[in-house]
């Protein structure tokens, strides 16, 4: 399988393309809360599917996730995943709303949609990059929210590509607000799962073989 043969210098290239999809999400973050936020991708690195969940807390672990496709020249599954408590103290910023809480259930539909919009915005800056890096058409899905146990929510995408792929990119993503004490950070991964031909159009438009 491709997945196997991807090297250190791919997830260097990856990580940059990253660094620079932060930026621009970084930027649109700053403009929707009026603040500066910081954001940078410490890591990229490719693991197994149980990995990928224990770098989620582990299967049992309650997180909210976004989900969404991805298609055009490039197919697959993107989710962000986002502890909880961290999900909470960024959109009760975002909606200016301290009674919020996705832990309990008590979210407003502007709660939900705050959380899909930061899906959007983050999701969107990360693929645009990816698109303007590899000349590829990369469109993503209106994301989907849910929040609940890690394995619950991963299973749903893998669903239909666990047969043919063992493997997931994670970018990790800090987070940072200018107002937050000691430079705080709010810690989410992105787990983007290429369908398997889309790894080979990845590389090959980047020129990395």
């Amino acid at each position: 399988m491709y997945e196997k043969n991807i090297t250190s210098l791919h997830l260097d290239v990856l990580k940059e393309i990253g660094n620079i999809g932060a930026a621009h999400a970084a930027t649109a973050l700053s403009t929707l809360l009026n603040k500066k936020i910081d954001m940078k991708v410490p890591k990229v690195e490719m693991v197994s599917f149980d990995d990928m969940m224990d770098l989620a807390g582990g299967p049992e672990n309650v997180v909210a996730g976004i989900y969404l496709r991805i298609e055009g020249d490039v197919t697959g599954s993107m989710f962000f995943v986002l502890p909880v408590e961290q999900a909470n103290r960024f959109i009760k910023a975002l909606v200016q709303d301290s009674s919020l809480d996705f832990q309990t259930g008590n979210v407003s539909e502007l709660g939900v949609s705050a959380m899909q919009e930061l899906g959007n915005i983050l999701s969107g800056s990360y693929l645009s990059a990816l698109s303007d890096f590899t000349s590829l058409k990369i469109y993503p899905t209106v994301p989907a929210l849910s929040v609940d146990m890690v394995g619950a929510i991963v299973s749903f995408g893998l669903v239909e590509v666990s047969h043919i792929s063992d493997y997931v990119i994670v970018i990790d993503t800090a987070i940072t607000e200018e107002s937050t004490p000691d430079g705080e950070s709010v810690n989410g991964h992105f787990f983007l799962l290429p369908d398997p031909d889309s790894f080979k159009a990845i590389f090959s438009a980047l020129g990395v073989h």
